[in-house]
């Protein structure tokens, strides 16, 4: 039987661990207690944070029983940035953030039976402790030279900024939730990614130093291109959870864009599909690249996770009837809406302008004299259907969802139109 750690390892998911042999020979015991921290600093998980997600869940299905931390404290405070010092949000919007990140993780996590989470927030143990209570119980266990050696403080040490004492103390209360849910739940591995290594080397200092009991770290490494350039980026932003902030059809998009040289890592680290069905894709993709297949299970299988096979569905039938190949009356206005703000979307309040008028405001030509050109020759669409006069007005009952107008030129270039 594949241990837990030799699937990670597989799907390349391990990049650094306190001790491996040590950490093995626990795991094959019997239920380890394990935990990974999520600070509230936006109103929305990413990508980078799914990777943390669903290694809680590939360890709790394996038999283990996941602490899932939302940092109301930490997360008050921010994790110290290279770059510069982070604006500190209220206590009101953390807190309304945390509800929003506690609402994300849940679905991916199994709270009944003999492995059921648990979800925890560290200002639980946090909000009612003096200051000189820490300073004595808590401080007194970390040195600061060893402190300053952090990357993140090493380099803001070294800027003209420098680094507040509020950031520089991030690290020691990140150390305190590893000591609290070892006493609290028998905790004995945090998880996280391999940039945040040094903050979570502290958790594990701190508990032997208070404990004298040695416990255990596992880091993942940067999800990045074959490249090397990192993920989690595109024209657009961040590759946010929330439909509010990223829609699933946007979603869907940016996994079905994979690169063939990316893909069966993405499928790898994002989906749960076993050994053998990657493998099959892989072969597939080296021999049919065209095809995409691996490309379209990627998209869906992570949509799915996220957003659920309802919008994953909608997602799929919407970028087929954009290009012709399916109903766009059938996409709800949400989806719509997305799919035609991807490909660009104008807004107009004149009822009565003509198609060409209407291609010249979505940017699909330069003039109205390239759109009736475009018309004359039998390459535009409004709605996948063909047009024929260039100066006709495009009747209301055209439009989709009282709205929206598609229009395409060619087999491939589209844009939308939204009447206000």
């Amino acid at each position: 039987m594949t241990s837990v750690l030799d699937e990670l390892q597989w799907r390349g998911l391990i990049h650094q661990s306190t001790d491996p042999d040590a950490l093995r020979s626990e795991l094959a015991k019997g239920p380890m207690t394990y935990y990974c921290g999520f600070d509230p600093t936006a109103p929305s998980l990413h990508m980078g944070n799914l990777v943390q997600i669903l290694v809680l869940r590939r360890l709790q299905l394996a038999g283990n029983k996941p602490l899932a931390l939302v940092g109301g404290s930490t997360g008050l405070i921010g994790d110290p940035k290279e770059s510069a010092e982070r604006t500190l949000n209220s206590k009101e919007t953390v807190h309304e953030w945390v509800g929003r990140i506690r609402a994300q993780i849940e679905p991916f996590l199994d709270f009944d039976g003999a492995y059921g989470a648990t979800m925890v927030n560290n200002l639980d143990w946090t909000e009612g402790l003096s200051t000189l209570d820490f300073l004595r119980d808590i401080g007194k266990h970390f040195r600061v030279n060893k402190m300053i050696t952090k990357d993140a403080v090493a380099t803001r040490l070294k800027s003209e900024e420098g680094i507040s004492f509020t950031e520089f103390s991030y690290q020691i209360l990140q150390g305190m939730d590893y000591l609290e849910l070892f006493k609290r739940y028998g905790c004995r591995l945090q998880t996280g990614g391999s940039d945040q290594w040094g903050n979570l080397t502290a958790g594990t200092d701190l508990v032997r130093r208070v404990t004298g009991e040695s416990v255990h770290l596992l880091a993942t490494p940067l999800v990045t291109k074959a490249d090397g350039t990192k993920y989690g980026k595109t024209e657009g932003g961040t590759i946010w959870l929330d439909p509010e902030l990223m829609s699933p059809y946007a979603f869907y998009q940016f996994w079905i864009n994979a690169g063939d040289a990316d893909v069966i890592n993405l499928l790898k680290i994002f989906s749960f599909l076993d050994r053998e069905e990657i493998t099959e894709l892989e072969t597939e993709t080296a021999e049919k690249p065209f095809a995409r297949a691996a490309q379209k299970r990627l998209a869906g299988e992570v949509t799915t996770l996220v957003h659920g096979k309802t919008e994953t569905e909608q997602a799929i039938a919407a970028s087929q009837a954009l290009f012709g190949r399916g109903a766009l009356e059938e996409l709800a206005p949400s989806t719509l809406r997305a799919a035609l703000s991807e490909a660009g979307l104008v807004q107009v309040q004149d009822p009565q302008l003509s198609v060409a008028a209407l291609f010249k405001e979505a940017g699909l030509t330069a003039g109205l004299g390239e759109a009736r050109r475009a018309v004359a020759e039998g390459g535009a669409y409004i709605n996948n259907e063909r047009v024929v006069d260039a100066d006709a007005p495009v009747p209301g009952d055209r439009r989709l969802h009282g709205r929206f107008l598609v229009l395409r030129r060619g087999k491939k270039t589209i844009a939308g139109v939204e009447f206000v």
